[in-house]
Parts: C-alpha cells; sequence; structure tokens
C-alpha cells in the first residue's frame, strides 16, 4: 500500500519554502499530491489554472508528486485520493496553533488520516506567500523567494 500525503494549500504564490516541504515529505512518503484549494475566503492573486501550471512545471521531474485543484473540504479530498496522510509546514508557533485546530477537524471527518506537520528549513522560515503578494504588488524583485521566475508566469498571464 503506498503511502500517499496531501500537500494542501492556497499557494498563492508557491514558494521556496512550500518546495522544500515537498521534498522532504517525498523522503517520507511514496507520493506527495499538492492539493491547491480553493478558498472561498480569500480571493486569489495568481490565477490558480496558472500557479497549478507553475508547480506541475517546478516538480516536472519528480514522478512521484502530482499537481490538483480542489474546491471541497481537504478530509474529503485527501480521502478520494487514498491520501492517509496531510503534510504541511510550520514556520513558527502561530502557524502550528492554526494548523493544530485544521488537524483536529480533518480527523473528525477523516478518521483515517494523520497530519504530519514538518518545520521549515530556518533560512526558509521567513518566506510568506502574503508576504511576497506584497513585495510583487508593489513592483520589487520576487524571484529569490520562489522555485520558478515571475518573468515566466507574466508572460502566461500579463494581467499579474
Amino acid at each position: 500500500m503506498d503511502r500517499i500525503a496531501l500537500f494542501p494549500g492556497s499557494f498563492d504564490p508557491f514558494t521556496r519554502g512550500h518546495q522544500d516541504i515537498v521534498l522532504r515529505g517525498l523522503r517520507l512518503f511514496d507520493q506527495v499530491v499538492i492539493g491547491i484549494g480553493n478558498n472561498a475566503t480569500k480571493k486569489r492573486y495568481f490565477p490558480l489554472n496558472v500557479m497549478k501550471e507553475m508547480i506541475e512545471r517546478t516538480f516536472s521531474n519528480e514522478q512521484n508528486v502530482k499537481v490538483v485543484t480542489y474546491d471541497d473540504l481537504t478530509a474529503h479530498v485527501a480521502r478520494e485520493l487514498g491520501a492517509t496522510f496531510l503534510l504541511r509546514g510550520l514556520r513558527n508557533t502561530t502557524d502550528f496553533e492554526y494548523e493544530n485546530g485544521i488537524s483536529q477537524v480533518n480527523r473528525y471527518l477523516y478518521e483515517e488520516i494523520e497530519t504530519v506537520f514538518l518545520i521549515t528549513s530556518p533560512e526558509l522560515a521567513p518566506i510568506s506567500s502574503s508576504i511576497i503578494r506584497d513585495l510583487h504588488r508593489y513592483g520589487q524583485g520576487v524571484d529569490n523567494f520562489l522555485p520558478y521566475s515571475l518573468s515566466e508566469l507574466d508572460r502566461i498571464n500579463p494581467q499579474i
């Protein structure tokens, strides 16, 4: 039986910190599915389909990484995918407080699911998607924080 982990998030954008969690997760699981969720409470900065394409390009050489989009509860998606693990990264104690509650609800909805937390690598801990969005919105370069180039992303979708 394969050990499948779902790595859920809005990934708006997908950062080097996210990439690090996926690559480290591959040492623990047979497959990591990156699930880009459609969060009804958030308006996306980068279009969902464009981000999905950029993440797929990032992991094009990793046959054990798959990227999906979804508009459902994470626990339901994990069950549909046959994932019995949720993979999450923690940068700090604030992340833990937030993630702990979510993991409890996911376990309530899907008894077989286990949430596995990986501590973000120290050099990547300051990076957050919201900081990157703000920097980009005000014309600052952010490619050092991303596993792909935003100039490539801008060519795909010039409205960003």
